[in-house]
């Protein structure tokens, strides 16, 4: 039986193709901090990007619309006092960040819509649990309000935005730095990658490590890790020769992996990017000029390489659109926002399709933006699973009321002089509130009965 030559892949032509200089966001000073992180966090209504400042850590965020040569005063968001090492948009509300910082704090900001008018300098919620840079953020999938963030103190926590407090501390599994965490599609296990040579599926209420695996790549430099489709884990790292490689495992059978290919040699620490709905990997490069896209089956070799898009300029950090913000009836599977030194330029990886109709295939029902479980619940114990929302329309952005009603559970009520208090004291000015109703309607009861006795 002849073996077939090439293998039949619906995205065997994809193509990567960056915007024109006009649609690009110019003029913006790229943070110079020698961080493995992305830099740059983007969603359907705005592109964030962690930018030089003075005297403290700044982001910029920039409705996407909002493109060509950006003005050196525009408003940044400027609360940290050390720099900002990581920035990540909350999936279930497109008007609010995390930002982690050198100055040991994580802060929660809700973004107005249309942007910043002015700088933002009081957060909705400033989160203090970690004794050194934070450095790695990320939001829960399918819970409201839960964010995990890892700082250099090797700890782990897992924070209840809601109510401004740490709900799990995980601070004896890690014996070194971790290089990258990350959680899965429901939210029911985190995965990290460590310099003690260790990658570790935890179980995250608990705090647990369920299963281990000791050196995926022999070389010393930094291993990413991600969860791939049916709970495989892929990862990047590097060979004793510095070479680097790709590799995906079996959690089940931590032993070998399913594949392991090395890519070249270059010093730069690859950030996969994983799509569930088209099961393509893309590896960025940090300080390469090109990104790399592989298609992850369950036939061997596991991992098949489609194809590699190359510019000139190298790439400072990049950001991914998630699928609910691309064009549907442009065949774009995917978007990412390439830093430069002084500017961000999208760049859209396309399915080449003659037919302008809706196309089923490359777009089934994707993540939306509606939360599963509320924080309390999901601490208690609750799962939830990811709400899909079907793409043939486009997506349409979610009401004010939702948005309203997301922010006011974040956090309580605002004043105009102090910003925003705490969620426990927003309940007792309620409470307050309700008491003067009560004593109010009690007097106004006994007036209407005086004067009933009267006449």
């Amino acid at each position: 039986m002849s073996r077939k030559v090439v293998r039949s892949s619906k995205f065997r032509h994809v193509f990567g193709q960056a915007v024109k200089a006009d649609q690009c966001y110019d003029d913006i000073r790229i943070s110079q901090m020698t961080w493995d992180s992305n830099f740059c966090s983007v969603n359907p209504k705005f592109v964030a990007m962690i930018v030089e400042a003075s005297g403290g850590g700044a982001f910029i965020v920039l409705p996407l619309n909002k493109t060509g040569r950006i003005d050196l005063s525009y408003p940044n968001v400027c609360g940290h006092t050390g720099p900002v090492l990581d920035i990540e948009w909350c999936p279930h509300n497109d008007n609010i960040i995390a930002s982690g910082s050198e100055d040991c704090s994580v802060m929660i900001w809700e973004i107005p819509e249309g942007g910043l008018i002015t700088p933002l300098k009081e957060p909705v919620v400033k989160l203090d649990g970690h004794s050194k840079r934070v450095g790695i953020l990320s939001w829960h999938p399918t819970a409201h309000n839960v964010l995990m963030s890892a700082g250099c103190d090797n700890v782990i926590i897992l924070w209840n935005v809601a109510r401004g407090e740490a709900a799990v501390r995980i601070d004896t599994v890690h014996t070194d730095l971790i290089y990258s965490a990350c959680w899965n599609t429901d939210g029911t296990q985190i995965l990290t990658s460590c310099k003690d040579k260790k990658l570790r599926l935890l179980d995250p209420r608990k705090g647990t490590v369920t299963a281990e695996k000791d050196k995926p790549h022999e070389g010393s430099r930094p291993v990413r890790a991600v969860f791939v489709s049916d709970g495989k884990i892929l990862t990047t790292g590097f060979s004793r020769m510095s070479e680097r490689q790709v590799a995906l495992w079996d959690p089940k059978s931590f032993g070998e992996p399913l594949t392991l290919q090395e890519l070249d040699t270059s010093s730069g620490v690859l950030l996969p990017f994983f799509d569930p709905d088209t099961g393509i990997v893309y590896l960025c490069g940090k300080g390469d000029s090109s990104i790399r896209y592989f298609e992850v089956t369950d036939e061997a070799p596991y991992v098949h390489y489609l194809s590699m898009y190359s510019s000139k300029e190298s790439q400072k950090g990049m950001g991914y659109m998630p699928k609910r913000g691309l064009e549907v009836n442009k065949c774009e599977i995917a978007r990412f926002y390439k830093l430069h030194e002084r500017k961000c330029e999208p760049i859209v990886m396309t399915v080449p399709r003659k037919s302008d109709l809706f196309q089923e295939d490359l777009y089934p029902d994707t993540i939306g933006p509606e939360p599963s479980v509320e924080a309390d619940d999901w601490f208690a114990g609750k799962d939830g699973q990811p709400i899909l929302i079907s793409l043939k329309d486009g997506f349409v952005a979610t009401t004010k009321n939702k948005e309203f009603k997301v922010i006011k559970s974040l956090m309580a009520t605002t004043t105009s002089s102090s910003g925003h208090r705490q969620a426990d004291s927003g309940v007792q000015a309620l409470q307050a509130e309700v008491k003067e109703l009560r004593e109010a309607l009690e007097e106004l009861t006994k007036r209407v009965s005086e004067l009933e006795s009267k006449n």
